[in-house]
């Protein structure tokens, strides 16, 4: 077996972009913003930008320039109806059962959510473990300090037996140059920004197989 562990990011990879709960997520956290750090409603996207892309995320942008409390943060902005975006889907539950390597999700948000989406998508009991952002701190994806500080509470030493899956670019350009095996979920990128590309989960095992 070529790989031994595979990372999955949560949000936007696991279900759906189009579900609009990750659109539903940030519009909390500029609701965020504004009431609790009075912030002007045309000035936040332009923060909210520059924030994610210099910390990795908004929260960690948010942190080094206000005074905030990190718990509170998470249970602000994820304060959404899961019902309401997302469901299980039948082809990723095919997908993981037949996934012999160890798969751990990783992801820039808390493990609370983490575990409500788990459960509410009906595939917690296919994951190893969940890394949050409390468990990279001070880091965040998609800081090569966050993929080895991940290898290491994995017990993994060897970046490339490891697959980090992931809907952003800027993710899966930087778990290649790690030296990780990195995989694009959705339609967004360029053939530099990851090994291998996909948009439906059915298409996955593939990829894995023609890994070379």
């Amino acid at each position: 077996m070529k790989f031994k562990t595979i990372f999955f990011d949560l949000d936007d990879t696991l279900y759906p972009h189009e579900s609009g709960l990750w659109i539903a997520i940030k519009d909390r956290i500029q609701l965020f913003m504004h009431d609790e750090l009075g912030m002007r409603w045309e000035e936040i996207p332009t923060i909210r930008d520059r924030y994610f892309e210099q910390y990795g995320t908004t929260l960690r942008g948010i942190q080094a320039n206000h005074d905030v409390d990190e718990l509170a943060y998470h249970h602000y902005v994820h304060q959404v109806n899961l019902a309401d975006y997302i469901a299980p889907d039948p082809d990723l539950v095919a997908v993981l059962e037949q996934l012999p390597q160890r798969k751990i999700i990783f992801t820039s948000a808390d493990a609370m959510h983490a575990e409500r989406v788990l459960a509410h998508m009906q595939v917690r009991d296919y994951f190893d473990e969940v890394l949050d952002i409390f468990a990279l701190k001070p880091h965040a994806k998609p800081q090569h300090q966050a993929f080895r500080r991940a290898c290491q509470l994995t017990g993994e030493s060897d970046p490339s037996a490891c697959v980090m899956v992931d809907d952003l670019p800027k993710t899966t350009r930087s778990a290649r140059e790690f030296g990780m095996y990195s995989i694009l979920k959705g339609n967004k990128g360029t053939a530099e920004d990851a090994h291998a590309q996909f948009e439906h989960w059915k298409d996955f095992p593939a990829l894995l197989k023609e890994a070379k």
